[in-house]
C-alpha cells in the first residue's frame, strides 16, 4: 500500500488533533511520544485506505497561508508580518476577577461569555488542565460560563485541541473555537473539506504563540525546584495578575509560586521545541477571526492587572467585539499596527526570517509563503535552533538539565539571543 507523505513525516506534526477527529475510518488515534515529550498521531493500519484526507486537513502539510488567509477573508492580506486587518485594539474585560485571574486582561474568557449569554454560540471548543492528571491538558466544549471559566488563563504544555471538534461534528449547534495557530489553521483547513464543520464554527478566536514547550519542560521544571510531579494536586500556568504565576498545589497542602518572567527563561528554551514548533510560521494566528496576545510594551509594564493585545481580521469577529464593549463587557483602545509588531518582534523575527532558513536547511518541501528572506545571521540561528533540536532534545539530555545551573543556560544563549534582539529590531526599522 502506498503511505502518503503525512504518516510517512510524521515527525514534523504539530499535534493538534485534527486529523483525530477528521478521519472517516477512526484510523487514526493521539499518543503521547516518550521520547520528545509531544502527542502524534498513530495509525492503525488495518482501518487505513489511503485517502490522504489526513493531509489535506494537515496545518503543516500546506504552506500556502496566504493564499488560505485571502480566501476566509475575501481580500488581500494587509501586512505580511501580522496578516489579513480589520483593526488593531488594546483591551480587558470589565469583570475585576476575570481580568485578574486570566493570562492577560481576559478578553478571550469574557467574549466567550458575552457569545454564549447572548445565544450566538451554544458552546466553545475550550482546553483546561485535566483533573486527576494535572500536567495534562483536556480539551472540551465548555456550554456554561462556568465551564468556560475553568478553562481560562494560558496552557504551556502540548495540547491536542482539535480531538474535540468531534464532539462539535456530532451534534448541531452553533460554536466558537478557541487555539493556537496550529490549531486554527487545521480547522480553517478542514472546515474546507467538511461543510458541517464550517456552517457550526461561527467564531474563531486565536492566541499569539511562540510555541508550546514539550511535556518534559514543565517535568524537569518541578524538579529543579525540588517537585515531584506525583505530588502536585493542580498547576496553573498563569493567573495572579499580569503577568501572572505558575501556581502549584501540592497533596501537603503547600502551594507554590513562581513568576512567569523566572519560568519562562526555561520552559522557553529550544531543548523543549517540537519540529511542529519549529517549522511554524505564524506567531500572530493569522487566520483567526480574532487574535490575542500579551501587550508586551513598555507603556504596559506596570500593568499588573492584565491588557490584551487584539488584531481584528474578519467581520463578525469585529461585530461581536464592538457590540461587547457597546455591552459594558469589555474595554477597547484602538492602537496602530505596527504597535502589535513591536509587543512580539523578537518572536516575529524568529516566525518570518529564521524559521524559512531552518526550512530551508531541513530539506523539507514545505515553502511557506508569509515569511521574509533569510540572509547569513537567520541561517546561524536556524543551525542553532537545529542543532538543540537534534542533538538536545533527547529524554537522556533532558535528565541532565535538572542539575544544569541556570546562569550556565543563560550563557549558552547569550550571543543567539542578542542576535536576535538586534535583527528584530532592525526589522521593526524598516516598518
Amino acid at each position: 500500500m502506498k503511505r502518503n507523505p503525512y504518516l510517512t513525516n510524521i515527525d514534523i506534526c504539530s499535534g493538534c488533533g485534527t486529523c483525530i477527529s477528521l478521519c472517516k475510518n477512526k484510523a487514526l488515534k493521539i499518543e503521547l511520544n516518550s521520547e520528545r515529550g509531544v502527542y502524534y498521531p498513530k495509525v492503525d493500519i488495518s482501518k487505513c485506505d489511503d485517502c490522504s484526507f489526513c493531509q489535506k486537513i494537515c496545518p503543516v502539510s500546506d504552506g500556502n497561508i496566504i493564499k488560505l488567509s485571502e480566501k476566509i477573508f475575501g481580500r488581500k492580506i494587509t501586512d505580511i508580518l501580522v496578516g489579513n486587518i480589520l483593526g488593531c485594539y488594546t483591551g480587558y474585560s470589565t469583570s475585576q476577577r476575570i481580568r485578574y485571574e486570566s493570562a492577560s486582561g481576559g478578553l478571550i474568557t469574557q467574549l466567550l461569555i458575552f457569545a454564549l449569554e447572548r445565544k450566538l454560540i451554544d458552546g466553545a471548543l475550550v482546553t483546561k488542565m485535566k483533573e486527576g492528571s494535572p500536567l495534562r491538558t483536556e480539551s472540551f466544549i465548555a456550554r456554561t460560563k462556568d465551564e468556560i471559566l475553568e478553562a481560562s488563563k494560558s496552557k504551556y504544555c502540548p495540547t491536542p485541541a482539535n480531538v474535540a471538534l468531534i464532539e462539535i461534528l456530532k451534534r448541531n449547534g452553533k460554536y466558537a473555537v478557541v487555539g493556537l495557530p496550529c490549531h486554527i489553521r487545521g480547522i480553517r483547513r478542514a472546515e474546507l473539506h467538511n461543510r458541517e464543520l464550517r456552517e457550526r464554527i461561527v467564531l474563531h478566536l486565536g492566541l499569539f504563540c511562540h510555541h508550546t514547550p514539550n511535556f518534559w519542560a514543565t517535568e524537569i521544571l518541578l524538579k529543579r525546584m525540588n517537585i515531584k510531579s506525583d505530588d502536585v494536586v493542580k498547576l496553573d500556568y498563569r493567573g495572579g495578575g499580569w503577568p501572572g504565576f505558575m501556581n502549584i498545589k501540592l497533596k501537603n497542602g503547600r502551594n507554590v509560586s513562581i513568576d512567569l518572567q523566572s519560568y519562562w527563561r526555561f520552559l522557553g528554551l529550544d531543548f523543549f521545541i517540537s519540529r511542529g514548533c519549529l517549522l511554524c510560521t505564524d506567531c500572530l494566528n493569522e487566520l483567526a477571526d480574532i487574535s490575542f496576545g500579551d501587550a508586551w510594551l513598555p507603556e504596559f509594564s506596570k500593568d499588573n492587572m492584565g491588557t490584551s493585545m487584539i488584531v481584528v481580521r474578519s467581520n463578525i469577529g469585529m461585530k461581536i467585539l464592538k457590540n461587547a464593549e457597546f455591552e459594558g463587557y469589555i474595554k477597547l483602545s484602538k492602537i496602530n499596527v505596527k504597535k502589535v509588531i513591536q509587543s512580539q518582534l523578537d518572536t516575529l523575527y524568529l516566525k518570518k526570517k529564521v524559521t524559512p532558513a531552518y526550512i530551508n536547511l531541513s530539506r523539507k518541501k514545505i515553502r511557506y509563503d508569509n515569511t521574509l528572506d533569510p540572509e547569513v545571521l537567520e541561517y546561524f540561528l536556524a543551525i542553532f535552533r537545529a542543532l538543540n533540536n537534534q542533538i538536545f532534545m533527547k529524554r537522556a539530555f533532558m535528565k541532565c538539565l535538572i542539575k544544569v545551573p541556570t546562569w550556565a543556560l543563560h550563557a549558552y544563549y547569550l550571543v543567539p539571543n542578542f542576535i536576535i534582539h538586534k535583527e528584530a529590531s532592525k526589522l521593526l526599522m524598516r516598518l
